[in-house]
């Protein structure tokens, strides 16, 4: 399957922001920068043991639900309406293999964990990142 740009923005990227509630400009860039630059972002970066889109790590995938959504239960219960019913029980790394909106929640919050300025606009990030 061929996916361009404008589709992953307008098809994976914008509504799953919008449903996490976070959508801004600046946000969806960062996120579509990650998907198409990801060697050069580090948060993201291009590695054998990542998974999915975003190639984060199921020792990430992990560590975001025990030491970051466990203590945002509003935010875990939509993250989780995300994720389809059976496989993420037998199996949650998989989601981030074969969901394009579970993947990219999970990418913004890895991403939105490690903000040390929290008043820094995601753009501004990927700038300084690929600079």
């Amino acid at each position: 399957m061929y996916v361009t740009a404008d589709h992953l923005r307008e098809q994976v990227i914008r509504p799953t922001l919008k449903y996490l509630g976070v959508w801004t400009p600046a946000s969806e860039d960062f996120l579509l920068q990650s998907a198409v630059s990801a060697p050069e972002l580090g948060l993201f970066s291009a590695r054998n043991t990542g998974l999915g889109l975003f190639h984060i790590t199921a020792a990430q995938h992990r560590d975001i639900w025990d030491r970051y959504l466990a203590f945002r239960p509003d935010m875990a219960s939509r993250v989780r309406g995300l994720a389809s019913q059976r496989a993420f029980l037998s199996d949650p790394d998989s989601e981030l293999q074969t969901n394009l909106s579970y993947c990219t929640a999970i990418a913004w919050l890895l991403y939105q964990r490690s903000r040390v300025d929290t008043d820094t606009p995601a753009q501004e990030a990927v700038a300084s990142a690929t600079a």
